[in-house]
Parts: C-alpha cells; sequence; structure tokens
C-alpha cells in the first residue's frame, strides 16, 4: 500500500550527517513507491509555543508562521520521519521548537507510524537521552508507533556519515516502510 511519508530534516546544515540521512530514507521510500516529501527546518521561521490554546478553541496555532505549513503536512502524512543531530545528548532546538507547536495539532496525529533517525559524534548508548526524547512525543499521540529508529554514532564533521552502516540502515528501513 502506497503511504505518504513525511521527512522532517532538524539539521541546522544542508547536507549534513541527519540530513544526508534523511536523504537516503527518502530514496529507499521512493523505490518502494510511497510519495514521499521532506521538509528542512533550517531555513525556517518557527516561533515557540505560547502556551495561549487558542489552538484548542480554534483547533489551529494562531500564529503565523512556516509551522503551520508542516504541522498540516503532518496531519496528512501516515508516516512521519523526525531526524536530528545530537546536542549535548538532546535534539536540536530546531526540531524541539516544532514538536512544542504540535500542541495545536495533536489530536490530528493519532495513529501515525514514526521514524527516528539521529546523529552523534556519540556511540548508540549516549543517543538514548534523545531517542528517549521524541519517544515522550509519540508517547502522548494516541496510537502512534515508532516503526524503527537509525542511530548515526560516530559521526561529527559534515560528511562523516558517509560509509557509516546508518547510511545503508536508512536506505533499508525507507524501502521496509509499509
Amino acid at each position: 500500500m502506497k503511504k505518504q511519508v513525511l521527512i522532517i530534516s532538524g539539521s541546522p546544515r544542508e547536507g549534513g550527517n541527519s540530513d544526508t540521512l534523511c536523504d537516503e530514507f527518502q530514496r529507499g521510500c521512493q523505490e518502494a513507491g510511497h510519495q514521499v516529501r521532506k521538509v528542512s527546518l533550517q531555513n525556517r521561521k518557527i516561533q515557540f509555543c505560547t502556551a495561549c490554546y487558542a489552538c484548542k478553541k480554534t483547533g489551529s496555532c494562531i500564529q503565523k508562521d512556516d509551522a503551520v505549513e508542516i504541522l498540516q503536512q503532518m496531519t496528512e502524512a501516515d508516516v512521519i520521519v523526525l531526524a536530528t543531530p545530537v546536542y549535548f545528548y538532546s535534539m536540536a532546538g530546531q526540531v524541539k521548537t516544532l514538536i512544542d507547536r504540535c500542541l495545536s495539532c495533536g489530536a490530528k496525529l493519532t495513529g501515525k507510524e514514526f521514524y527516528f533517525i539521529a546523529t552523534a559524534a556519540a556511540g548508540k548508548a549516549e543517543m538514548e537521552r534523545t531517542i528517549d526524547a521524541l519517544r515522550g512525543f509519540t508517547d502522548c499521540l494516541p496510537g502512534a508507533q515508532v516503526k524503527g529508529i537509525i542511530y548515526g554514532a560516530g559521526a561529527w564533521q559534515m560528511g562523516e556519515i558517509q560509509g557509516n552502516p546508518a547510511m545503508e540502515e536508512a536506505y533499508q528501513m525507507g524501502r521496509a516502510v509499509g
């Protein structure tokens, strides 16, 4: 069954390590026949959630920034991939800010499939805090399923992900979306 896949790259660098893994995941998905859209947060203007709760009355966030479009794409997707470099054992701020803005559409994200991609100079064990934080998001979404996690461990400088086993994992996991 063909699925709508949304890949959200939280890398602040185009062609950065986590962004590169997104491209491999996308390549696998496309080869499997899925509709794929990749959104890069690097040049997007996304304001912090102000906890005004207007969204609880109106059904959408009252802020007018790039998050509105991304949140709509998230509600339309069957599968959402969240990718982030690991900074100080946590996700990049761009990703966390977008997640916080999901307050306005969380109910519309019920039953989605999620994949996580994380890259770091450290090893897999040190990346678990980041993955736990991403799981914290999906734990708040009824019926959300984490279908796979790609650990791009040992990749710090731009390009160090090349030749890393995570490249093949990302491609194969993209192909296996089903």
